[in-house]
């Protein structure tokens, strides 16, 4: 009797327990029915609203310029006054005189007096050239002068005494004058060989080595002049008939960290096919640490306006119509389309469309539009 009763009590139990999961999952369901009926009257009501909103601006400026929050910005004003472009090459510190020293003399070469990167000065012994063929010849030379003097003025007080005749005494003065051209050619090749430094400057290379034979024309070494140096660069055809002589630049050595200004001297009239350049030469003043091949930054002005509007190139921005900017006027945002000249170094000439008196938006451009409210930070 205790069990049947026990087990009635089990089952009224776990009907009661099922009865109350399905009441609650019908709550439920009904409960998420209804938030996504909620949910769509919400999206719909905030079109109608947007649509409201939209219709009512374009009625009452005022409205839209009161449903617009106000957008924290910076403001500056364009710059008046100089504007100048540049053109930025780079350039190589070339020199003039840059040759090949050659022997004049052919024979061994005896001693090398220098050594690649030595500054020598004018006139300075760089190399010999082994010169005793030519010492033989001078000594020859010299006996055969001194006979030939001894019988001249042997002939002439014999002449003078009115012995021998005319004919003997010119002959003996020929003799003497023809050994003496003789010696001093003889002397001239002997002092040729001693190669000496043409003008002050540095040797670049030596070609030959101690030892070696050399014939007149021979190059012996490179020789660079530290006089007389210029900085050569290649610009690109488009500044044809752009650039001009005189034309003023500044030249900046990386490598020595120094800038200094001088103008444009040489231009070349031929174009380099391979990539499109032609050559300009820039004077260069002494310099001291500037040595030839040292590479070198041009800026060579190429454009000047004395009384232009300037504005930073970022806050320049385009659209369909064209480039504009943001000016604030009475706290509202407004675009002012504007034409752009020249850039340079981060800004930009303005050839209409401001005047120079407006106040431009800095910082808070790019969140901005057109009749945005903004707040102006001091």
């Amino acid at each position: 009797m205790f069990m049947k009763n026990t087990l009635k009590i089990l089952t009224l139990s776990l009907m009661l327990g099922m009865f109350s999961c399905a009441q609650q999952e019908d709550e439920l369901s009904s409960k998420k029915s209804q938030l996504d009926e909620f949910k769509s009257e919400s999206a719909e009501l905030k079109i109608k609203i947007q649509e409201l909103e939209q219709e009512i601006s374009k009625m009452d400026p005022e409205f839209r310029k009161s449903q617009r929050k106000s957008v924290l910005v910076t403001t500056l004003k364009p710059v008046n006054g100089k504007f100048d472009h540049f053109v930025e090459v780079t350039g190589s510190v070339l020199s003039k005189k840059n040759v090949n020293i050659s022997a004049e003399v052919s024979g061994r070469v005896e001693e090398i007096l220098t050594r690649e990167g030595m500054s020598v000065k004018k006139g300075q012994v760089i190399a010999r050239i082994d010169a005793e063929s030519v010492n033989r010849n001078l000594d020859e030379i010299k006996t055969q002068l001194e006979l030939a003097t001894t019988i001249y003025e042997k002939q002439e007080r014999l002449w003078e005494q009115q012995i021998g005749t005319e004919i003997q005494l010119l002959e003996a003065r020929n003799r003497k004058e023809t050994l003496e051209k003789n010696l001093s050619s003889i002397a001239l090749q002997k002092d040729r060989s001693a190669i000496r430094a043409p003008f002050n400057g540095t040797v670049e290379e030596l070609i030959v080595r101690v030892g070696e034979l050399v014939q007149p024309g021979s190059p012996v070494l490179n020789f660079v002049g530290e006089d007389d140096l210029f900085i050569e660069g290649d610009i690109s055809e488009r500044y044809v008939g752009i650039l001009n002589m005189g034309d003023s630049v500044s030249i900046h050595f990386p490598s020595i960290d120094k800038t200094l200004k001088t103008k444009v001297t040489a231009i070349g009239r031929i174009i380099n096919p391979d990539n499109r350049t032609f050559k300009i030469e820039v004077f260069l003043p002494k310099v001291e640490k500037v040595k030839p091949n040292m590479i070198s930054v041009l800026n060579i002005q190429d454009y000047s306006v004395e009384d232009a509007v300037i504005v930073p190139s970022y806050l320049i921005l385009k659209d369909n119509k064209g480039s504009y900017v943001f000016v604030v006027e009475d706290g509202i945002a407004h675009k002012k389309y504007i034409e752009r000249g020249m850039t340079y170094n981060g800004e930009t000439e303005i050839t209409s469309g401001l005047t120079g008196s407006e106040e431009l938006i800095d910082k808070g451009f790019r969140e901005v539009g057109d009749n945005f409210s903004v707040n102006v930070s001091s």
